[in-house]
């Protein structure tokens, strides 16, 4: 077996790290210590990988890296140089799991083990870990298990030996009875698609009509997370295909909501050359969190998903704008594409008695993606609701006739 990784900043952090590396040793657990510390000495530790040895693999002296201009910047560069130590020893096999623990340092740490592929135990210990705090930084697009450690990690009090034992303890059930995300068997087929509250229904059908068919979706919350998670996955090899239903990620960044897909969205499987059926599934609202809601979005139209979330609808140019990106992205395909565009709504409350009915931007988005659009892609218009059972089996009939005829007879 290979060994678990520990990253931390081990100026502040040492002591319990190696109460944590002790207790996972005693379990049977090889460990692997790497200090990501900038400016001070390790206390109460010796690392297997010293701060001074990561700089040295990016040609740069731990001074150098010290006087690197900002603390942003050196934390930067610390983190780049961890993360490429972890992807390394991954390939070479050396590693089977990984463990940040730290306040501000566990962010670096944790970028670190993210580089670890699905399935593989990943835990990231903080104080910062509540609910009063975004988890963001210590996930990413990973299955990371985020731990709390109550006390702020300064000495080995009850309480923090108490968390540590149960996250050694925990690392040592992951790594015996779980498994690493493993390629699709033989003759099975996945294919990826994105879903939100407002098309549970339709992709509900969409699924059935597909595994009606021998193909298995993997559903995926189009949250800003969800969408680049399975083009990650994707660019693993993990599917055969992709129906994007839900593809609102890309209207967040134009008005700076939290469902921000990244400047990658849509590219992923067009550029791999993946058969691809896309919908523009909610790109008629942006999300923000209860109250956040910035002042100049505020005369807009809202619509309250839950008592955590609400609906800001989208302008007529951020339409016609997003009808542009969502062209210059799939514009990069190089495998079969075909576009499903409703016109009955594009999300819950786009009904004709809803706050966010609006045909007049539909058009204008649908008028700029046909002008931006290759002539090769297809677009069909459908009367149907973006969340009509009928639309999600439509789609998933188009996705069947483009997969069938890039399939080997």
């Amino acid at each position: 077996m290979g060994k678990v990784v520990l990253v931390a900043t081990l100026d502040t952090k040492g002591p319990e790290v190696a109460y944590l590396r002790d207790r996972l040793n005693s379990l049977g657990i090889e460990t692997l210590v790497v200090d990501s510390g900038i400016l001070g000495e390790p206390v109460g530790i010796v690392p297997d990988v010293s701060h001074a040895e990561l700089a040295g693999r990016g040609g740069i002296t731990l001074a150098q890296l010290q006087a690197s201009g900002t603390r942003g910047r050196a934390v930067e560069t610390m983190r780049r140089l961890v993360q490429d130590l972890v992807r390394e020893l991954y390939a070479d096999g050396q590693l089977v799991g990984g463990i940040s623990v730290g306040g501000v340092g566990s962010v670096m740490g944790a970028a670190a083990i993210q580089e670890l592929p699905v399935g593989v135990p990943k835990i990231v210990v903080a104080p910062t870990a509540s609910g009063h705090h975004e988890f963001g930084p210590y996930v990413g697009l990973k299955d990371v298990f985020v731990v709390h450690s109550v006390v702020d990690i300064l000495g080995l009090n009850p309480v923090m030996t108490t968390v540590l034992d149960n996250v050694a303890a925990a690392m040592a059930g992951m790594l015996a009875h779980g498994h690493p995300l493993t390629p699709p068997p033989p003759g099975r087929k996945y294919v990826a698609t994105t879903m939100l509250g407002n098309t549970t229904k339709a992709v509900g059908a969409l699924k059935d009509r597909l595994a009606e068919n021998g193909f298995e979706a993997v559903v995926f919350h189009s949250n800003g997370v969800g969408g680049p998670a399975m083009e990650e996955l994707v660019a693993e090899g993990q599917f055969v295909g992709v129906v994007d239903y839900t593809t609102n990620e890309i209207n967040d960044p134009l008005v700076g909501g939290i469902h921000d897909g990244g400047p990658d969205r849509l590219r992923v499987a067009g550029r791999l050359g993946l058969p691809q059926v896309l919908v523009p599934g909610c790109v008629d609202f942006s999300v923000w969190a209860a109250g956040s809601i910035p002042e100049h979005l505020r005369d807009r139209p809202v619509y309250d998903h839950n008592p955590e979330y609400t609906l800001v609808r989208a302008s007529h140019e951020e339409k016609a704008l997003m009808g542009r990106i969502f062209a210059e992205r799939v514009n990069e395909s190089t495998g079969p594409v075909h576009i499903v565009m409703p016109l009955g709504g594009l999300s819950i409350p786009a009904t004709p008695d809803g706050p966010f009915w609006d045909p007049e931007g539909d058009q204008l988005f649908l008028a700029a993606l046909r002008e931006t659009l290759r002539d090769d892609i297809v677009v069909e218009t459908t009367d149907h609701h973006i969340n009509d059972p009928d639309l999600g089996r439509l789609v998933a009939d188009r996705f069947l006739t483009i997969i069938r005829i890039k399939e080997p007879a």
